[in-house]
């Protein structure tokens, strides 16, 4: 199977970020989101990959490249721990091609694009602005890795789904399934597939897409004659929802934790999660972020003052300590306790 990764969108969700470099090129840590994606496929033992680009996104498009320059400088410093993860960014055995959406006329439009260098064939679709926390699931085990070797068991299209909030369902394409599915790993049926719902009162199902598809050829079918929906693109999620109706579409809860890196929590979350378990800075990122978040706490929500000498008396038993922690000032009933505050001294803190 051959992996299909749209990457022409404009990344308007992370403007102003995003004005001059690609969505996909935003890093995560020392690496860009797009090389997670990458890493994912090869890991589910994909080897041909079709970046489908846009005429701004040349960075994703050399990110993939050999840079003689940088790797001969390299080696002239033997800088050769860089080198071998430049050398490593396209794994060997690997093929990356490259085409272009002239129009962004949506993700069933993209998909049709990569459609000379896939044929009449299956194959895979992976969002590049969805992570799978790979510290969480085994990406040669589980989720896109799974749902390869079920397709080439039975045949059927593919779709990976998680809970999600109600409150967020709008955000995302909607899944109703045949039956539940609660647990990791659990497989159901496709009897529904909504894009973005506008009306999310009447849902019956929290279940949303999580940017991993497997299909099978019988989609391009129903991918030309999908007519103009939401906002009036072509979209993926009405040619799987067409599809539902006369062939089984499996659906399959995710494995382990995802980040919405196309949204700004979500890629300040994935951020922080990646950068806590990295093997060269992980400790001193921890140290660093609780140092950070305890001045925060000191500061509260407005202002604190930290009182002299020990304490703040208010009668023979009781201290004010102006330590404030939220919106709130700690009263402490003795100099011991208020001493454990470490309140020595004066300071306004904004």
């Amino acid at each position: 199977l051959k992996a299909v990764i749209p990457v022409a969108g404009l990344g308007m969700h992370m403007l102003p970020a995003t004005k001059a470099i690609p969505k996909e090129m935003l890093p995560v840590v020392d690496k860009p989101m797009i090389q997670y994606i990458i890493d994912e496929c090869v890991a589910a033992g994909i080897k041909e990959i079709v970046l489908v680009t846009h005429a701004s996104k040349n960075a994703v498009e050399n990110h993939f490249d050999t840079t003689y320059e940088l790797e001969a400088l390299l080696e002239a410093r033997v800088k050769r721990q860089l080198l071998s993860e430049v050398q490593s960014i396209c794994p060997p055995g690997v093929t990356i091609m490259n085409v272009r959406q002239a129009q962004p006329l949506g993700l069933g439009h993209s998909i049709l694009c990569a459609r000379p260098m896939i044929g009449d064939n299956p194959f895979v679709v992976v969002l590049p602005d969805v992570l799978l926390d790979d510290s969480t699931a085994d990406h040669m085990r589980y989720n896109l890795a799974a749902m390869v070797a079920r397709f080439e068991e039975t045949g059927h299209s593919q779709v990976l789904a998680q809970h999600m909030p109600a409150s967020d369902l709008s955000e995302y394409s909607v899944i109703t399934t045949e039956e539940p599915i609660d647990h990791p790993g659990d497989i159901s049926t496709i009897t529904d597939f909504v894009e973005k719902p506008e009306d999310t009162a009447g849902l019956s199902s929290d279940l949303a897409a999580v940017g991993r598809y497997v299909l099978s050829a019988d989609i391009w079918a129903e991918l030309e004659r999908t007519e103009p929906g939401a906002w009036g693109r072509i979209q993926l999620t009405d040619a799987i929802a067409s599809l539902s109706k006369h062939k089984t579409v499996d659906v399959s809860l995710l494995t382990g934790h995802s980040f919405d890196c196309g949204r700004k929590l979500g890629y300040m979350q994935a951020f922080v999660s990646y950068g806590l378990r990295s093997n060269a800075q992980g400790r001193d990122f921890r140290e660093a972020i609780q140092t950070i978040l305890a001045k925060q706490q000191l500061k509260g929500a407005h202002m604190a003052i930290l009182v002299t000498g020990g304490a703040g008396y208010i009668g023979s038993h009781t201290v004010l300590a102006l330590l404030q922690r939220g919106d709130d000032v700690v009263v402490l009933d003795n100099l011991c306790n208020a001493s454990r505050e470490a309140i020595n001294r004066v300071e306004k803190l904004a």
